[in-house]
């Protein structure tokens, strides 16, 4: 049974990273065809011209740092920090949080044995002073 979600898992993330780059490929031949879209608007079409001479290439160059930045994302953010990691990082929170419940829990037994130690020494000290009045 463990092995056939084991296997699904291993699917589901192969599909999952399958995706990631099919959309980095989709967003790189965007950026192509945008990027030469933008060279005729400017150079063919003479729009906004009048503003800044070469504009497309300050956005080309905007949007070229966009696509680097999608690319470390899916290349190098995403292959280190996939499912994998995100269950070694619960698993670590969850076993912290564990120790943390266990230490509180002895702390709190503690003071329970703590206090009925009291209780009991106060009643021995009550039992002792009526019986020396008696």
């Amino acid at each position: 049974m463990s092995q056939n979600i084991e296997q699904h898992e291993l699917y589901e993330n192969a599909r999952y990273r399958i995706k990631q780059k099919k959309r980095l490929y989709f967003h790189f031949i965007v950026f192509l065809v945008g990027s030469v879209f933008l060279i005729i608007l400017n150079k063919i079409f003479k729009v906004g011209e009048t503003l800044i001479e070469n504009w497309f290439v300050w956005a080309i160059i905007l949007w070229f740092f966009l696509f680097i930045l999608h690319v470390i994302n899916v290349f190098v953010t995403k292959k280190f920090m996939d499912r994998n990691w995100e269950r070694e990082q619960i698993e670590k929170l969850v076993k912290k949080q564990k120790l943390k419940i266990a230490e509180l829990e002895k702390e709190s037994l503690k003071k329970i044995e703590e206090e009925q130690k009291l209780i009991e020494s106060k009643k021995k000290e009550n039992q002792q002073n009526s019986l020396n009045k008696e």
